[in-house]
């Protein structure tokens, strides 16, 4: 029988995969999410012959006799490995969303550039995953992020540990780390597949963002007074994450932004908060998980407590990407982004 403590820990994954646990880092969009008019792939990978061997975040070491090209990966993964022009077969996770003007399916914000059309994609929503079509792939690696020791993001609880018997794995922290560690280990992952790190548009990317990490320093310097707040909210409830939890915002705090420190449950993530309860924070900034299954702000109209928010009269509520895609290429628009919203930004709480 599954320990309390398990039980607890599929829970809480269960909650940041229905939107509900903006903070748990996984627990939105990937690293930077969204397509950059420079966000292309370094261009093709180079053929590596010989054995590989990687040695993941759960300290696992997975030789092969040769460099695996049959991969699968979880969306936001395999967006980051796209980035250094390591491409995979299939995907896992939120892939595709309706578009509500159209109707028809559009890339989700987490496939960051990645033509969505040309993988097969084994599972879109929470607890789906196609074992039979998987096979079908003949993977040879499957890759993910880890929120939780040992346990691959986006498998299904009840599938997990057959799944990953199927073929060798890589889990890689999303949690339990920072954003430069993540980014320097999704490196690492692909150059041992063949990316060429050194390559012109790579080597830019890097440069860009440590300038944009020094963009946002110099901002939280400068304002320290803007109170940032992690929201993301559910039609029944509003979560508020504590920074430090997750990846990218406790670089953030890191580099001197000042976020709203909630108190949170049990398991340290974020505090649940009912939407009478909304304005228990004052905020300067409200940081919205813009991930497809948590309610967007535009949507939110019909919550009066919302629309009293100090940050929201100001028109001071801007995306957060709770699952960062881990390219250097899209985390430096992130640190760009908040450095001008803490630039810009009013005083109103």
């Amino acid at each position: 029988m599954p320990s309390n403590a398990r039980a607890t820990h599929l829970t809480r994954r269960g909650l940041l995969a229905t939107g509900g646990a903006l903070g748990l880092g996984a627990a939105l969009v990937a690293c930077g999410g969204g397509k950059d008019d420079k966000g292309s792939a370094s261009g093709k990978a180079a053929e590596k012959a010989g054995p590989w061997k990687f040695t993941d975040d759960r300290n696992k070491a997975v030789e092969l006799k040769a460099t695996p090209k049959n991969i699968v990966a979880f969306i936001g993964t395999a967006a980051a490995l796209h980035d250094y022009g390591i491409e995979v077969k299939g995907v896992f996770g939120p892939t595709t969303v309706k578009d509500p003007k159209t109707g028809k399916e559009k890339a989700d914000i987490q496939a960051g550039d990645l033509d969505v059309t040309k993988v097969k994609n084994l599972g879109n929503v929470w607890g789906t995953f196609n074992i039979e079509e998987y096979l079908k792939l003949e993977p040879e690696l499957l890759v993910s992020a880890m929120w939780d020791k040992d346990v691959l993001w986006y498998l299904p609880p009840q599938s997990h540990d057959k799944i990953v018997k199927l073929a060798p794995t890589v889990a890689l922290w999303a949690a339990n780390t920072t954003m430069p560690k993540a980014l320097a280990r999704h490196a690492e992952l692909a150059e041992s597949l063949g990316a060429d790190l050194k390559d012109k548009k790579t080597v830019a990317a890097k440069a860009r963002f440590e300038k944009a990490a020094g963009q946002l320093r110099a901002a939280a310097k400068s304002r320290p007074e803007i109170r940032v707040m992690i929201g993301s909210a559910s039609a029944e409830l509003f979560y508020v994450s504590l920074a430090k939890m997750s990846a990218d915002t406790a670089y953030f705090e890191e580099l001197g932004v000042n976020f709203v420190k909630p108190k949170v449950n049990a398991q340290g993530y974020f505090e649940e908060l009912s939407w009478e309860n909304l304005d228990k924070y004052p905020a300067d900034i409200i940081m919205m998980d813009n991930r497809s299954q948590a309610i967007q702000p535009a949507d939110l109209k019909s919550k009066p407590t919302w629309a009293r928010l100090p940050a929201v009269k100001a028109g001071q509520v801007v995306p957060r990407f709770t699952e960062p895609i881990y390219s250097y290429d899209k985390c430096a628009v992130l640190l760009e982004d908040l450095a001008k919203a803490i630039e810009n930004a009013k005083k109103v709480a």
